[in-house]
């Protein structure tokens, strides 16, 4: 008895094995979760990049010409879980390629969005003088939404996506990566902040000459897009990330959403230059390989299937 005691309890015991196993073991986990959750994003592409956007549209601007009964208008349930499932296959696309440190980056990018948020409510600084018309959710102190960060980095993220995807080789080029990832995250802007003014998410004072949006705050997305999409250039191994990028078709369908639902209302509103921008997106996206009118038409014809 003795002996068998020492055996077990001593440097021969199996301690490492036991604990190699439980790390396959949770790898294994993860990588079944993770292509179920591939497959289910797969099956209702259209839906989520197509479908929800456009609702999304019809139903700001119903809200905005007041034909939803008040419950519905501008209901921040509706808006929280359309964008939700809108960012759903930039999320899932991404998941292989974070790890440690991409999650402490993006945490500090999420603290880094409330502060400037919080800043600029109070100060007017750096975007100019604006204010909240409506509650897009529970608000932070009563002045910036819980779900600001859902907002804002998952624009970044797709800014810098596209950045590497059209640049291809030139994005190996820090000096070249950078300011054009900053400038397509303030082109994004150009795009959301004439629509969210004209939907009346948001309003400025005094308005702006662009689509009532004052230049002070594209000097402030300037400011703010730069410390964003460094902390994303320092979040990532850029070769994993071209690599995920490559090997999945659909991580870029929530910019694919953004341009639907927001180039849209701007075709509405008449906010000819934002909706010009959009196009500009478009065009960014049909650039890479994974975007093209053959997968338009391809994705339509299995919907009409599907529908009948």
């Amino acid at each position: 008895m003795p002996e068998r005691e020492s055996e077990s309890d001593g440097p021969d015991a199996p301690s490492e094995p036991r604990h190699s196993d439980d790390t396959s073991s949770a790898r294994g986990r993860r990588a079944t979760i993770q292509r179920r959750l591939e497959a289910l994003v797969r099956e209702h592409r259209f839906t989520i990049a197509v479908v929800f956007p456009l609702v999304g549209a019809v139903t700001l601007l119903a809200s905005d010409a007041g034909v939803l009964p008040g419950p519905l208008a501008y209901n921040p349930l509706f808006l929280l879980f359309g964008t939700a499932v809108m960012r759903s296959p930039l999320v899932v696309g991404l998941l292989p390629a974070v790890d440690r440190r991409a999650l402490s980056l993006l945490a500090a990018l999420t603290l880094y969005t409330y502060a400037i948020e919080v800043v600029g409510v109070r100060t007017d600084w750096p975007y100019g003088a604006f204010e909240y018309s409506i509650q897009l959710g529970p608000m932070l102190f009563g002045e910036v939404p819980m779900a600001l960060p859902l907002f804002f980095v998952p624009l970044v993220l797709n800014a810098y996506l596209l950045t590497l995807s059209v640049l291809e080789k030139a994005s190996n080029v820090a000096l070249i990566r950078l300011p054009v990832a900053v400038l397509a995250v303030v082109a994004v802007d150009l795009v959301l902040d004439p629509g969210a003014v004209s939907i009346g998410f948001w309003t400025y004072d005094p308005a702006g000459a662009y689509y009532g949006v004052p230049v002070s705050n594209y000097l402030g997305w300037l400011f703010s897009g730069t410390v964003a999409v460094v902390l994303v250039d320092l979040a990532f191994d850029r070769s994993a990330l071209r690599a995920r990028v490559a090997d999945c078709e659909f991580v870029l369908d929530d910019l694919v959403s953004f341009t639907v639902l927001w180039g849209s209302i701007n075709v509405i509103y008449g906010n000819w230059l934002a909706a010009g921008v959009a196009l500009l997106f478009c065009a960014g996206l049909f650039r890479t390989d994974r975007y093209d009118l053959g997968t338009i038409t391809s994705a339509l014809s299995r919907r009409w299937e599907k529908s009948f």
